[in-house]
């Protein structure tokens, strides 16, 4: 009998003649498995191959390294020390030496000069360093030690000021706590010039 309406009772056993068919074809070929934890949580499917990766770093390790080659410090001007005289001070294990050397700014804005420095270095491998004495002193120095006055130029002091492609040349006198055998038998000898505004020195050997 049915119902008060007029319309069938449904029932499971049959089949549902309103439900089209397509929408049964639709259901079943869309009912997939989705595991969003594979989609979204795996390196494998958020980054770039492993070699394009590598490739990358390597060629910003290389830029970055030849911009810093470029940019790195060097020092704004060269030189050559021209003569060297030397005296013994007497019973007291001291060497007054007289350099005289040119300096040139081979840099592109001024040179201030900062500091005067010479460093020894004896056959033994000993090093030896002394600020250079300051200028109002050395005509005193030449008095008491006629032998540094030798091919001795005009003074080259702190705050002497070098247009850009100038050059200059001086003479300063330091002191080594060394006898004048071991001073006659040095490894090296050399000059370093700071200037105010740069990182590195000026060195002449």
């Amino acid at each position: 009998m049915g119902d008060p309406q007029g319309q069938a009772s449904p029932n499971p056993s049959v089949p549902d003649s309103r439900v089209p068919e397509t929408a049964k074809e639709f259901k079943t070929e869309f009912n997939t498995e989705f595991n969003i934890g594979e989609e979204f949580g795996t390196a494998k499917r958020t980054l770039p191959p492993a070699g394009i990766v590598v490739i990358c770093i390597a060629a910003v390790a290389v830029i970055v390294g030849i911009f810093a080659f470029k940019e790195r410090a060097k020092p704004q001007g060269a030189g050559a020390i021209n003569f060297v005289a030397e005296a013994e001070v007497p019973q007291q294990n001291l060497i007054l030496v007289a350099i005289t050397l040119t300096l040139r700014n081979t840099a592109e804005r001024p040179l201030w000069i900062h500091t005067l420095k010479a460093q020894l270095t004896t056959a033994d491998g000993e090093t030896h360093e002394d600020e250079a004495v300051s200028v109002v002193d050395l005509d005193r120095y030449f008095q008491a030690f006629p032998a540094l006055k030798e091919s001795a130029e005009p003074p080259l002091s702190p705050e002497t000021k070098m247009l850009p492609g100038s050059e200059q040349r001086g003479t300063i006198i330091v002191s080594f706590k060394v006898t004048k055998e071991a001073f006659d038998q040095r490894k090296s000898l050399r000059v370093s010039v700071q200037p105010y505004d740069q990182q590195l020195p000026v060195v002449i050997k």
